[in-house]
């Protein structure tokens, strides 16, 4: 019997790969010119960096997580989420200590979630992100989202909603606790068994329940917003105006807390629903926070971030026609006649790659016919064709397989040449 993949993960086939490509590359070039870099972290961490950082009370930690122990007995865990590993990284190498604040980082990779697979999600997916640690200003938060709102728009999709929340300072959400507590109280005999926990550990995470008879309850459920205290509402506000400013738009939800325990303040989510009518949810989040650079051995500094599901914008791309591959083509297509012109070929095709140019080359014998079929079906510009005579006077015959132009070229020359053709072709 052949082995299949986990359930809950999936093969990236070449085509397909050329969109995490195009999704990846776009995001990190909008980065940087955010003056955001690049920083890596490993896969596999200390299980305590996601109980301390993403939090007890969340289902990531209580239930999601791949765990294990090491040889020497030390808790290990796949990394669940990108943010407790960066703070981490950012703590341990002192980089907010010898570095300009607020320090603004970028991310790309993979996690793991033990969750039910479905539209979009897998147990193992990547995640786009950013961070930007070590200042307190609304426009850190103001930033961050613009960046995500100017990938998702670079990306071709329109009419994205962006969710925004506020859930206050430490002050606000502790009164908004006692609040949801005396609520809750009354209803949790009626409810699911997360959320009975979670008024034990965290009652913000009740907002969050996907059950529909514990969603009717939480419509009725205080609202944040009353709870909130001046010093919170005015940075709250100053994070609207500037979205307004920006003619971003955006959809205050009052329920909105986010799954992780470390946000504070402004917290945000991008929805969106396909041309072909699915609806995607969340297909990128994030938020403030005060407390998880301190919590995690770090200076008391505040930060903000977002990611993407890199798999979701894949497949919501797909889904509106917007993940064409017509610009997939390579430069050349070398052509060998004969077993013993394939040597004298391949010293060609190097040349042509150490030079920049894009090569395939037809290791079967068969008909010359048959591989300019191949050559067409691989939308190669050019052919390059090698028989036994081109060899003997180290030759090579180049053919525009557009204009059907064709000449023979020695091939000491061939670099020369070749780069001229294309110099006249982006000038045309």
């Amino acid at each position: 019997m052949a082995i299949q993949n986990v359930k809950g993960t999936h093969d990236v086939l070449h085509d397909e790969s050329k969109i995490y490509q195009k999704v990846e590359s776009l995001a990190a070039s909008i980065a940087e010119t955010f003056a955001f870099k690049e920083v890596r972290v490993p896969v596999l961490e200390y299980s305590d960096l996601f109980v301390r950082g993403v939090g007890e009370s969340s289902d990531i930690v209580r239930k999601e997580m791949y765990t294990f122990l090491d040889n020497g007995g030390r808790s290990n865990t796949l990394r669940p989420e990108f943010t407790a590993g960066i703070m981490r990284l950012l703590v341990q190498n002192k980089l907010l200590l010898t570095n300009e604040l607020p320090v603004k980082s970028y991310y790309v990779g993979p996690v793991f979630r033990y969750e039910r697979p479905q539209l979009g999600r897998y147990r193992q997916f990547n995640q786009f992100g950013v961070e930007s640690v070590g200042h307190d200003s609304p426009y850190n938060d103001v930033e961050v989202i613009t960046m995500a709102y100017v990938i998702l728009q670079s990306l071709g999709l329109e009419d994205v909603t962006i969710k925004i929340n506020t859930l206050g300072d430490e002050e606000s959400r502790n009164n908004y606790r006692e609040a949801l507590k005396a609520f809750f109280a009354k209803h949790i005999g009626n409810m699911c068994s997360d959320c009975k926990e979670r008024l034990v550990l965290n009652p913000l995470r009740i907002l969050d329940c996907k059950v529909p008879g514990d969603q009717e309850i939480v419509k009725d459920a205080p609202k944040m917003s009353k709870y909130i205290n001046e010093k919170s509402r005015d940075r709250f506000n100053k994070v609207l105006s500037a979205l307004e400013e920006l003619g971003i738009k955006y959809e205050i939800d009052d329920t909105l807390v986010r799954g992780l325990d470390y946000y504070s303040d402004t917290v945000f989510e991008f929805h969106y629903t396909s041309k072909a009518g699915k609806n995607y949810g969340a297909i990128g989040a994030g938020g403030h926070y005060d407390k998880l650079v301190k919590e995690l051995g770090g200076p008391d500094l505040p930060g903000v971030g977002f990611s993407f599901g890199v798999e979701r914008l894949v497949a919501v791309l797909k889904d509106d026609g917007l993940a064409s591959l017509e610009d997939d083509e390579i430069d050349f297509y070398v052509m060998t006649l004969g077993e013993e012109t394939r040597s004298y070929a391949t010293k060609a095709a190097l040349l042509l790659r150490v030079s920049g140019y894009s090569v395939d080359m037809c290791m079967d014998d068969v008909k010359l016919a048959n591989m300019f079929k191949r050559a067409e079906k691989k939308r190669a510009k050019f052919a390059l064709i090698i028989g036994e005579e081109e060899m003997n006077k180290r030759e090579v015959v180049l053919k525009n397989l557009s204009s059907k132009e064709q000449l023979t070229i020695p091939f000491d020359e061939l670099i020369e040449k070749v780069d001229t053709l294309f110099l006249n072709n982006e000038e045309e």
